[in-house]
């Protein structure tokens, strides 16, 4: 994988590590852009976290299937809670997808590294829901099985 998809966890404060730990935990994960081609780090995180044994929700409109799972068009669409919401979107797109995790009532919004976006933080902490921004689920929860957490 490519270091554009995935950085190392760097020093963070305490509430971070709290909402951290709390989003790793989750069950039912919703990945907004999640893609079908498997080049794609979304795919291989996606996968990862399948074989991690998480209920992972593809959410993109462009793919019937992605991971060998059904594709949902937007959040509103998935049936049932989820529980994070995990973004592969470009910045500018994710204060959109923030106020949709929260309207559809997830716990948290997770977006990957590289992808940072004042509005979606906002629209987060407005909700009272867990945020992190500019990491890769799939490095923080590497590094803490190998550090078993």
């Amino acid at each position: 994988m490519s270091n554009e998809a995935c950085t190392l966890p760097g020093s963070r404060d305490e509430s971070e590590e709290a909402q951290i730990r709390r989003m790793l935990a989750a069950d039912r994960i919703a990945i907004v852009g999640l893609s079908d081609k498997p080049n794609r780090p979304s795919h291989m995180i996606g996968q990862y976290l399948k074989r991690m044994g998480k209920t992972v929700i593809p959410v993109n409109p462009q793919f019937e299937t992605a991971i060998g799972l059904k594709c949902y068009a937007t959040l509103a669409d998935v049936p049932g809670p989820i529980d994070l919401v995990n973004v592969f979107r470009r910045s500018e797109l994710c204060a959109e997808v923030a106020r949709d995790a929260v309207a559809v009532g997830a716990k948290g919004v997770w977006l990957q590294s590289g992808i940072v976006n004042d509005d979606a933080r906002e629209a987060a902490q407005r909700a009272g829901i867990d945020y992190v921004e500019d990491r890769c689920i799939m490095i923080e929860h590497q590094y803490r099985q190998d550090r078993s957490y």
